[in-house]
């Protein structure tokens, strides 16, 4: 028996040491040289103050500023604590009242826009946390945050052009806007 204990406390010893410490701190020193910015949290750092991430979406309100998708997470929008979707099928009842309230609230805040209202604005995203609305999205707000801050649409428009992204790798996903990135630009015009 002391024969297979020995061996076994060696092994179970070295490969703790391996894969709980030389692998992590492998893998975060090779993290924080070749990719700093996504080892860190993608995070938006202003007069040295982290005021977000890149890839966290934030909670607007305010008529001046760019809407988000709205967030599925409790107690409070965009938790990152409580990620995940509202689960909601199609023909839910909860979720077909929840889409008409934010219609209406979508056009109350910007009277005389007779667009359609990009799903993207009254539905959820699977985590409840994305930062990304479609230039869609941004387009049907930006009459509304022109309107607001006192400033040209075309102005607007072209932040919009400006801070939207386009498929990764020129193939994947969809071309998409972050909202925080975008209304932070929109406060440096002030």
């Amino acid at each position: 028996m002391k024969d297979q204990i020995r061996p076994a406390l060696t092994m179970l010893l070295l490969m703790t040491a391996l894969t709980g410490l030389v692998y992590p701190l492998a893998v975060t020193g090779l993290a924080q040289v070749f990719f700093p910015d996504q080892a860190n949290g993608s995070l938006i750092v202003r007069e040295g103050k982290v005021i977000g991430s890149k890839l966290i979406g934030q909670y607007f309100d305010r008529p001046e500023y760019f809407w988000g998708r709205p967030s599925a997470t409790s107690p409070f929008p965009y938790n990152a604590e409580a990620s995940g979707g509202s689960n909601l099928g199609p023909t839910n009842l909860i979720l077909i009242e929840a889409v008409t309230a934010r219609i209406v609230a979508l056009r109350a805040a910007d009277p005389g826009n007779d667009a359609l209202v990009p799903v993207d604005l009254v539905t959820s995203s699977g985590s409840g946390l994305d930062p990304h609305i479609s230039p869609a999205a941004a387009q049907y707000q930006i009459r509304r945050v022109a309107r607001v801050r006192g400033l040209d649409e075309a102005v607007v428009r072209d932040l919009v052009v400006q801070y939207t992204q386009g498929r990764q790798l020129g193939v994947l996903g969809e071309p998409r806007v972050n909202v925080l990135l975008l209304n932070l630009a929109l406060d440096e015009r002030r």
